[in-house]
């Protein structure tokens, strides 16, 4: 066991490694430059001496090996466009996104898991068919359309939940805390139904597939032949061996949900590491482009290991073998 996960640490450090190069490379090269337009506002001193704290006057190799051996100490660098470490804005953006992706994913598997379950035991009854088609409908939806939908509908008609932010600007900071929980949670409610419906409508899928596959085989009527009930059949035969391939889409969902709420982020002024990164791009701050960069990639690592470690629990006979 220690021997994996040693070698599944090395090449997660590879990997993060690579990732960081390649975005470091990509956005250098990307036409425009930090500042741009900066020079007709700052003087020429005021200018060099930006560039020369920044290294920006430097090459490239220069700039990658200084930047590189700042992050080997945990430095991240300095926010071109905000002017304070990046570590520190990160910090501010991270905690939003981590909310909005957790309460997207608990929405996901537990709306997902229970539909798919649902039309596995009422195969091509009128309940599956219909959930089949929804569940279609929505995974063909795109994100930001559905998110700009539901705004529409439930901001902008109804009236039922705010259409952007993460906390009413009119609160004070003293209320009480369970005064500003709940305003963070009514912000949070269309953001979170926008990116947890079209993932749960996949999970769903793919759940309702493995059921079916789990109640052909030879176990289940072997368990069924002996007087087990339905539900112990259902929950701790079928359910339980059909958690597989979900547990692999639960790795890939755990990043794709951090990261891929950029749009979301967009759409609802979501203050997160999504927003964040969009507007690195578009000021060409290269320190915060690279570092939520790194944090993606660190969490897609995250998620494959996660559900390496998932599989074990979910099938007892899964073990991890050291080479």
């Amino acid at each position: 066991m220690t021997a994996w996960l040693l070698r599944r640490v090395a090449a997660a450090t590879a990997i993060v490694f690579a990732v960081v190069t390649l975005v470091f490379l990509l956005v250098h090269l990307a036409p425009g430059r930090p500042f741009e337009g900066s020079e007709r506002v700052l003087d020429p001193a005021a200018w060099e001496t930006m560039r020369e704290r920044f290294c920006l006057d430097c090459p490239l190799h220069r700039q990658y090996t200084t930047y590189l051996a700042a992050l080997a100490h945990g430095d991240f660098g300095i926010s071109y466009s905000q002017r304070r470490p990046v570590a520190q804005v990160l910090a501010d953006a991270i905690p939003p996104t981590l909310l909005l992706s957790g309460a997207a994913l608990a929405l996901d598997f537990l709306l997902g898991l229970s539909i798919g379950v649902y039309q596995a035991l009422r195969r091509n009854r009128l309940g599956d068919v219909a959930l089949g088609q929804v569940t279609l409908f929505l995974y063909s939806v795109p994100t930001f359309w559905l998110g700009l939908a539901l705004v529409l509908v439930f901001a902008v008609w109804l009236g039922w939940f705010p259409a952007a932010g993460m906390r009413s600007p009119a609160l004070p900071t003293s209320a009480p805390w369970l005064v500003r929980a709940l305003d963070v949670a009514w912000h949070l409610t269309l953001p979170a139904v926008t990116l947890g419906l079209v993932a749960a409508a996949g999970t769903a899928r793919y759940q309702r597939a493995a059921m079916l596959e789990v109640l052909e085989q030879d176990f289940i009527r072997t368990a069924r032949a002996k007087g087990a009930s339905e539900r112990r059949v259902v929950l701790r035969h079928a359910f339980r061996n059909a958690l597989l391939p979900v547990i692999t889409l639960l790795g890939m969902s755990f990043p794709i949900l951090l990261t891929g709420a950029v749009l979301i982020e967009t759409v609802f002024s979501w203050p997160g590491m999504g927003r964040l990164a969009a507007e690195a791009v578009f000021r060409r701050d290269y320190p915060v482009v690279t570092a939520t960069a790194l944090v993606a990639a660190a969490m897609v690592v995250l998620g494959n290991l996660l559900a390496d470690l998932l599989y074990t629990v979910a099938d007892p006979r899964i073990r991890v073998r050291e080479a």
